[in-house]
Parts: structure tokens; C-alpha cells; sequence
């Protein structure tokens, strides 16, 4: 399954342009949306969710066009898992489960068989019958990835699924997306570009309602190759001055001095050595170049 959009835009009643004229596709498998606060990424969403109604252009789900008489038939394909979720306090891992499998319009024996097998996957079989206000950031993150299967989408769309969790849940929750992207297209979003690295060959970068860049993650890694320096200072007054001229993305003390990691065309006039760019380096870098 693929997602088609097509000289997308949407325009707020404020007057604010959050998508403009934007084109893309989203093959099957991961893919990863890449951008900070508030580039577009959730409004991005809330369009592919049938929630939000563009002022122009189309989108269309493996040949299915977004237009309101095709909306329920969207949905039924779609599994949604938005960045803060609350699934019913009071009710336990399972009942909330069941409750969301039955507003879904999924048959309950069919709705059970799911349960067992994703709560299986996810690691929660052992916390069914605690309350869903007794879990971890992590656990509540896993359930909403369980209802969001319940009606086994074929395009999964997770928005900043890591956000606050810590380094193991992390890489849980991340390992569990690669899994179900095997037969469906799942799109994750993000500001977090360590996320994607670890997880999606395809991906996308938006910036201001317009996308930047759309490809591969290799070659977004390739368009910052031969930009990226390792520098060596004497103190922090030096430091502040090479920040004046140059993006540093990264400062560490060494001995001696200090070590930046800074982006430029040329090699800067200092103790330098280029470095290969990182998926991170490449974002930063295809970011900067659209603010000048």
C-alpha cells in the first residue's frame, strides 16, 4: 500500500499556511516524518486521519481518494496513535481494550484473538488486569499501540511514540514498529532523529508546511558528506566566536580545549578534520540551508 499527496494545503482560519502545496508519496513499510515543532507533522497527520479537511490538493490511500464519502471506508484501514493518549483511567489494560476493539466495530471474538496476540508482542500479558492509570509512560504507550492494531490497519500512523519515555522503552516501542510494518505501511513521526535512524530506510523532512527533502535515509546522509568537521579550540571564548560564524552542533570538553562538531562547505580556518555526516548532521544541515 502506498499513500499519494498531491500539491496538499492547508490553511488555518487564522490565515496560517501549516501544509503548503505539498507533494509526497509513503511507500509501504516505515516511513519517517522528520521535523521540529511545528513544522506541519501533526497537521500532516490529522489530514491522513480524515480529521482535518484540506483546502486543496488530494490524498488518496492505496488508490482511494480522501473525500468525505469515502472517509469511513479510510478509516476502517487506518490505526492512529496520537503523541498523548489517555485510554480510560479506571479501567484495566483489558477492559479498555475491549471497549476500544468494540468502537472500532471489531467482532469481539475476533477482538480477543487480537488482544492475546498483540498483548503477546507488546509485553503486556502480565499487566492486563492492572488499571490503565497504574502503567508507565512506556506500558500506556504500548496499549495505545494495541488499540491503535485492534482493527489491523493497513496504514499505521504513530505521532512521537518515544517522547518522555526512557532509553529501554525507547527502543521497545521501536522495535515493535519495525515488526508490524512488515505488512502494512506505518508512518512515524517525530523530532527525534536518532528514532528514525534506527528504524526507517525512507523518510521525509518538513519544514514550515513544505518538504525539504523526501528519499532515502543514506542519501539525506550524503547531501551534508564532506560538510562536517571536528575543531579543536583553546577555551570558550574561541568557542563562542566559531559559533558566531559556523553551526555547531555538537561542544565537548577535551583535554586542552574544547571539540566542536561544526557544519560548514569549506573547512573552517581552525585545528580541523572532516568527519562522515551523521543522519542528524544532515537534517541540520538541509534545515539551516532553508533558513538562509
Amino acid at each position: 500500500m502506498s499513500i499519494y499527496i498531491k500539491d496538499l494545503t492547508v490553511i488555518f482560519k487564522n490565515g496560517v499556511t501549516a501544509i503548503n502545496h505539498a507533494d509526497l508519496e509513503i511507500p509501504n513499510g516505515i516511513f519517517g516524518l522528520l521535523g521540529e515543532n511545528g513544522a506541519g507533522k501533526t497537521t500532516l497527520m490529522r489530514v491522513l486521519t480524515t480529521v482535518l479537511k484540506p483546502v486543496s490538493g488530494t490524498v488518496a490511500l492505496d488508490k482511494i481518494l480522501y473525500s468525505e464519502e469515502n472517509y469511513e471506508k479510510i478509516q476502517r484501514k487506518i490505526g492512529y496513535l496520537p503523541q498523548e493518549i489517555e485510554l480510560y483511567p479506571n479501567l484495566t489494560v483489558q477492559e479498555c481494550l475491549e471497549y476500544m476493539g468494540d468502537l472500532a466495530g471489531v467482532p469481539k471474538a475476533e477482538c480477543r484473538k487480537r488482544m492475546e496476540y498483540y498483548l503477546k508482542k507488546t509485553s503486556l500479558v502480565e499487566h492486563r488486569k492492572k488499571k490503565m492509570k497504574q502503567l508507565s509512560g512506556g506500558m500506556k504507550r504500548r496499549v495505545g499501540l494495541v488499540q491503535a492494531l485492534l482493527n489491523e490497519p493497513e496504514f499505521l500512523i504513530v505521532d512521537e511514540p518515544t517522547t518522555g519515555l526512557d532509553p529501554e522503552e525507547r527502543i521497545r516501542i521501536r522495535n515493535l514498529l519495525v515488526d508490524f510494518s512488515e505488512n502494512r505501511t506505518v508512518l512515524l513521526s517525530t523530532h527525534v532523529v536518532e528514532d528514525l535512524a534506527a528504524t526507517c530506510n525512507q523518510l521525509a523532512i518538513i519544514h514550515k508546511g513544505s518538504f525539504l527533502y523526501a528519499g532515502s535515509v543514506r542519501d539525506l546522509a550524503e547531501e551534508a558528506q564532506g560538510k562536517i568537521w571536528i575543531c579543536k579550540v583553546s577555551d570558550e571564548e574561541k568557542a563562542r566566536e566559531v559559533e558566531c560564524q559556523y553551526r555547531i552542533t555538537s561542544k565537548q570538553y577535551v583535554e586542552r580545549g574544547l571539540q566542536l562538531r561544526v557544519i560548514s562547505e569549506r573547512m573552517p580556518e581552525l585545528e580541523c578534520v572532516s568527519v562522515p555526516a551523521t543522519l542528524e548532521d544532515a537534517y541540520i544541515y538541509v534545515t539551516s540551508q532553508a533558513r538562509q
